[in-house]
């Protein structure tokens, strides 16, 4: 019998707020009232930071790789939309996700009220349970560590 070995990745992603009044979202989540992050897709930092984690883990390289910004086809798509896509290309190299964490780095919109949502949400799309979804926040507290704008760093477990 082969021994599973667990791997561990790790993401990071950061986006600057949008000038065009779009939407923000976070893990899949429509945060209303808050203007939303610039990016080619939809800018969606906990998505892309877990992606990132989940392709390191697999040692699959990165969210640029697999989805460039030059591809016309990816303009605007949803963050849970690339997540499913990137668990695809995990589960095809044999692996499963076990579980998931993530830290949410900004000083808007606030995270705790919506927490639930976004474990939930991303637990769904990972097909994890929810207890093995993290999601916290914290506030750089005016020290610019994600400039203008939202990040998120992600840690992922895969066997």
């Amino acid at each position: 019998m082969t021994e599973v070995v667990p791997r561990v990745g790790m993401g990071f992603d950061v986006h600057p707020w949008a000038t065009d009044g779009r939407r923000l979202w976070l893990g899949g989540v429509a945060f209303d009232g808050e203007l939303g992050l610039a990016g080619h897709s939809d800018g969606d930092v906990v998505c892309h930071a877990i992606a990132d984690a989940l392709l390191g883990a697999a040692a699959l390289g990165d969210v640029g790789s697999h989805f460039p910004e030059s591809d016309p086809s990816l303009a605007g798509i949803a963050g849970l939309a690339l997540l499913a896509r990137t668990l695809e290309l995990v589960r095809g190299a044999g692996y499963a996700v076990r579980s998931c964490d993530a830290t949410v780095i900004c000083e808007r919109p606030p995270i705790a009220p919506h927490r639930d949502d976004l474990r939930s949400g991303l637990a769904q799309v990972l097909a994890i349970a929810v207890d093995a979804m993290s999601v916290k926040a914290t506030r750089p507290e005016g020290l610019g560590l994600v400039g203008d704008g939202v990040g998120c760093m992600a840690v992922a477990v895969i066997a």
